[in-house]
């Protein structure tokens, strides 16, 4: 089976040039790919609340479903760009419109989705024929979809009080949202300032902060829209591995939660963390502080303390880095080798996360936001120099975590 090329990847990452709400006043702009990272947070929340009466192999399932159910939905609004919400809406009423419409879309997408193989394809064309799913999976994408853009358009809706469309808006977001009052967490969600609310608007404050911020580029993409991109990018190669269930899932919601700490200490960029002699060790000290403090004692006094632990496991804190491969064995967590995952410990029962994998996302995705923008015209010492440093940390190691990184950066010419 053929390896996962340049054109899936940034079809991927094309979603940080995507704008949202681009006919309202705004005070920011706003792109597809934050709201997408922002969407699958609290679809996590909704995740862990709604899977807990379920047996292992249940909650596997609900997860992958959710999981790939996002990723369709969004490759789908990547290939229908321009087609505005309410055009589109009246399309999925006419069953005969929306089918020709999705046939094209599958159509575009085919040749970038191939070598993730014909079950995944399979998979998203069976998905995407139908327009309203209302299966657990399709209601927790729903509800999370709707909470991340009500979240937006509370941002905008001060802005625009002669826009005579917002009262409407407001109300269709509320309204929906407590049609779904009987999924655990929303409730929650509805009720601001409650912890899950708190929380949920958390991870969503990472779209204010800027990667790279000292360096101009096109598209400037947001720590939020970043950590969709890594984890995007996670659950694609996992699938390309042949890894399974819970290490595709795990890896994934590790990836999309892997920069939390920096809305608590802001992104502080690389160079820095290696040139000054123990600011490393430092700043990982003080995200743990911070996260104790603002984030698990949030959840855990609100009543999820099992939603901070989970979410402690995802961050890599029992092990020390969000980069370290971990699995549990008879309930105590241990840090292992890729040998391991790509082994007997990397079965759905240990619970798997491919922190090594994750690093290597973590990187292909800034030597893509560094490729883009020197395509885009913007060139800067930083930029180039991210660029020879990443090709040149890879060179020697074509074969990394099973993915072959030298050949896939190679398409970037």
């Amino acid at each position: 089976m053929p390896s996962i090329r340049k054109n899936l990847l940034q079809l991927i990452f094309s979603g940080a040039s995507m704008k949202r709400w681009n006919d309202k006043l705004r005070p920011i702009e706003l792109y597809e790919i934050d709201k997408q990272a922002h969407k699958m947070s609290v679809a996590w929340i909704l995740y862990e609340l709604n899977s807990r009466e379920l047996s292992a192999e249940a909650k596997l399932d609900l997860g992958i479903a959710i999981v790939e159910g996002a990723l369709f939905e969004y490759l789908y609004r990547l290939v229908i760009t321009d087609i505005k919400p309410p055009v589109f809406y009246q399309i999925k009423a006419n069953p005969e419109h929306y089918r020709r419409l999705t046939q094209w879309v599958l159509g575009q997408l085919s040749p970038r989705i191939m070598p993730l193989g014909d079950e995944f394809r399979a998979r998203m064309e069976a998905y995407l024929a139908v327009p309203d799913r209302r299966d657990l999976a399709g209601r927790i994408l729903h509800v999370a979809h709707i909470y991340a853009s009500r979240y937006e358009f509370h941002l905008v809706r001060d802005l625009n009080p002669f826009d005579e469309e917002m009262g409407d808006i407001e109300n269709d977001f509320t309204d929906t949202l407590v049609a779904h009052a009987d999924l655990a967490g929303v409730p929650g969600l509805l009720k601001a300032g409650s912890p899950l609310d708190r929380f949920a608007n958390l991870c969503g404050r990472l779209r204010f902060q800027t990667r790279w911020s000292q360096t101009p580029r096109i598209p400037e993409t947001s720590v939020l829209g970043h950590l969709f991109i890594v984890a995007a990018f996670a659950y694609l190669f996992s699938l390309e591995l042949g890894a399974g269930r819970a290490r595709r899932l795990n890896t994934f919601f590790a990836g999309l939660f892997h920069d939390l700490p920096e809305v608590l200490t802001r992104d502080i960029i690389s160079p820095v963390k290696r040139s000054v002699s123990g600011i490393a060790d430092l700043i990982r000290e003080y995200e743990g502080k911070a996260l104790e403090t603002k984030v698990f004692a949030l959840l855990a006094g609100g009543g999820e303390p099992a939603l901070a632990e989970r979410l402690r496991y995802l961050l890599g804190l029992f092990t020390g880095s969000e980069f370290d491969p971990a699995v549990r064995v008879d309930g105590v967590v241990r840090k292992v080798a890729y040998a391991d995952l790509a082994g007997a410990l990397g079965t759905d029962a240990h619970d798997p996360i491919d922190g090594g994998l994750l690093k290597l996302c973590d990187s292909l995705a800034a030597f893509i936001e560094a490729y883009a923008a020197l395509r885009n015209g913007i060139s800067t010492d930083q930029l180039q120099q991210s660029i020879v440093r990443i090709r040149q940390t890879f060179q020697h190691e074509p074969l990394q975590n099973g993915i072959h990184i030298g050949a896939l950066l190679a398409d970037f010419d």
